[in-house]
């Protein structure tokens, strides 16, 4: 199945072509890291093999950085400043992380767990039926 995707202003498009949705996973991160770029009190991504993501129309910035867990690779579009994809040093021959909210359908993947709970914004709830770690590594 194709699920496409892109960014707010619709300069980058992309496409992951996976046989199911089953070979992703949807995850909230509650890391101060996620929270700074997402502009929110969490981040949320669909972890996806490396070979299934292509873009499609324009092309990405990237921006690395140290965030202490990491080596982080973030990429987005030039023009609007929306983040589509990122991936750590140890990942990045096999996974991308796609910002889950740049599919044209976000809705077709519900989290499946979150990560760094410890870090949880009191305000939001815990979501049920999905894994918590407190660490990323629990």
């Amino acid at each position: 199945m194709i699920y496409p995707g892109g960014c707010y202003c619709s300069s980058v498009r992309y496409e992951v072509n996976v046989q199911s949705a089953t070979e992703t996973r949807t995850s909230i991160c509650h890391c101060r890291s996620c929270k700074k770029f997402f502009g929110t009190g969490f981040g949320l991504t669909t972890k996806v093999p490396k070979n299934s993501f292509r873009i499609t129309q324009g092309s990405l910035k990237e921006h690395i950085s140290d965030n202490g867990a990491t080596v982080l690779c973030r990429e987005f579009c030039e023009r609007c400043g929306t983040g589509i994809l990122e991936y750590g040093k140890e990942s990045a021959s096999k996974f991308r992380y796609i910002m889950t909210g740049t599919f044209d359908n976000p809705g077709e993947f519900p989290p499946e767990g979150e990560f760094f709970c410890k870090e949880r914004e009191q305000w939001m709830p815990e979501i049920h039926n999905i894994f918590h770690k407190r660490e990323i590594h629990d």
